[in-house]
């Protein structure tokens, strides 16, 4: 009778058992795990793993599998410094061979869904797909594939030596194989989201601080064109000068320059061939850390061809529906006087620009803490909104303002990258608790990110209209503690002088 029983017990838990999704991709089926409504397939391998003989370079394909795949657990991390408390950077263990990305998507939605693919910021330093703040479940759940990746970062990602130039193919690319890793996964998603329910024809690719710089990027990439549909550049700066692969410049070593002074560094000599680059430990690597904004930000002429802005000023890139905007409080702890590329970036001006802008800011105190975020990511993202509405493409530029009762920072707004757990829906990721009116502004951002992914329009619901940049001309969508707000550009003045610095030193 017990045994009965059990026998009876067995048959019936089996029967009420949710089966695990299970997928059938390229290489190999795939099992995952189903939460609340959403499907989620973790640690898909999109490139062969970038080790040993393939380290600097370009990704290769995946190697087939056979039987059934765990993808129900997320990946190690690429190899990076240690996150000091960054929510942007997923759980240890952390390799070189980190080439995988997640996948979030309805259980029961009837597809095909448009696909939303994110780009982690960290300076290209840091950072991860696996993060949980980038759990894509909460964007899923309103009818969208979530897709997360990793890519290659540091000197493992952005990197070139004479050594290596030395045995490449003339036509074979370089230095920015972290960028060549991101294509690798749009090509990947182009040729396997239809299985999860995705669209490979309505992909929109968003990202923040480096992330957004990629978006940009991936904008002029020619090996990413037609891959995405749409695009998202969070906090991407857009100013930027970048390093030439090879010429050196004044003040700007070219990266085979950065690369033979690092290899001195590390004790590989002058004459270090490319097979010792590859013998230097992973971790040897990440001392000194390579600079983001003077470093890890490359032109090879193949990859990324030229600059953003030069590039957005011809009308080079890709004619995508775009959303660009900017946190009210970006670098609010940078000072211009402070040592670093980012305090520099005023050095060049002349004592009338300075003295003009500083009364803009209503005395010394007021340029101080507020010009270097107008430099690097406030006037960038107004111009890059200005030339890509110019040539004709729909473009949405926002400013977020959204500060939590909780936030301890003395900031005056909102800092950098603290529009994220909102953009995501995941609140309960910030480690601080958040209030009515912080669930509130993250409805509204994933709810419009969101409607730009299904249609290239944030607008629809019951949301306050969001201009259109070329259609409203330097009109935004402010994101404020009290609800979205249609408005003109906040400090346009600023903004101007900024501007007309920019065109006197880079015409």
């Amino acid at each position: 009778m017990v045994l009965a029983s059990l026998m009876m017990a067995a048959v019936l838990l089996t029967a009420t058992e949710t089966p695990r999704p299970r997928v059938e991709v390229v290489e190999g089926v795939l099992l995952g795990r189903e939460t609340q409504g959403v499907q989620a397939f973790r640690a898909i391998p999109y490139a062969a793993p970038p080790v040993d003989a393939r380290r600097w370079r370009a990704p290769g394909p995946v190697q087939p599998w056979t039987g059934d795949r765990e993808a129900d657990a997320p990946g190690a991390i690429c190899i990076q410094p240690p996150a000091n408390g960054d929510p942007g950077v997923g759980p240890l263990p952390m390799s070189e061979d980190c080439l995988t990305l997640d996948v979030w998507t309805p259980a029961q939605a009837a597809g095909p869904l448009p696909v939303m693919i994110w780009i982690h910021g960290g300076g290209y330093n840091n950072g991860s797909g696996t993060a949980a703040l980038y759990d894509g479940a909460n964007l899923a759940r309103r009818g969208v594939v979530v897709v997360t990746i990793n890519y290659r970062l540091g000197r493992l990602g952005f990197f070139d030596h004479p050594a290596l130039a030395a045995e490449r193919g003339a036509d074979e690319p370089a230095g920015n194989y972290g960028v060549m890793d991101q294509i690798a996964a749009l090509e990947w998603v182009r040729d396997n989201i239809a299985v999860f329910g995705g669209d490979p024809a309505q992909v929109t690719i968003f990202g923040e601080s480096a992330g957004g710089a990629a978006v940009t990027q991936l904008m002029l990439a020619p090996d990413a064109r037609g891959l995405f549909h749409r695009a998202v550049v969070q906090s991407g700066l857009g100013r930027q000068r970048s390093t030439q692969l090879d010429e050196d410049r004044p003040g700007r070593p070219s990266a085979q320059s950065l690369g033979l002074a690092f290899a001195r560094s590390a004790g590989a000599g002058t004459n270090a061939t490319a097979d010792g680059l590859r013998a230097i430990p992973a971790e040897r690597l990440l001392t000194p850390m390579p600079a983001f904004y003077s470093d890890n930000l490359i032109v090879d002429g193949q990859v990324v061809p030229e600059d953003v802005v030069e590039a957005f000023a011809a009308g080079r890139q890709a004619p995508v529906p775009l959303i660009i905007g900017t946190n009210s409080a970006e670098f609010w702890w940078v000072r211009p006087s402070d040592a670093g590329a980012y305090g520099r970036t005023d050095d060049p001006m002349s004592d009338a620009e300075y003295e003009a802008l500083r009364a803009a800011y209503g005395g010394q105190d007021g340029y101080d803490a507020h010009v270097v975020s107008d430099l690097i990511f406030n006037e960038p993202a107004r111009s890059l909104a200005r030339l890509h509405a110019g040539a004709g493409h729909p473009t949405f530029l926002y400013r977020f303002d959204v500060v939590p009762a909780s936030n301890p920072e003395p900031s005056g707004g909102a800092t950098h990258a603290s529009e994220r757990p909102y953009v995501f829906d995941n609140l309960h990721t910030v480690g601080r608790p958040m209030g009515e009116r912080d669930a509130r502004a993250a409805t509204a951002m994933a709810d419009y990110w969101t409607a730009f992914a299904r249609a290239g329009d944030p607008n629809g619901g019951d949301h306050p209209a969001w201009p259109e940049f070329g259609a409203e001309p330097d009109r935004l969508l402010e994101f404020t503690n009290d609800g979205p707000v249609a408005k003109a550009v906040p400090f346009a003045d600023r903004l101007d002088l900024i501007e007309a610095f920019y065109r006197r030193i880079r015409p």
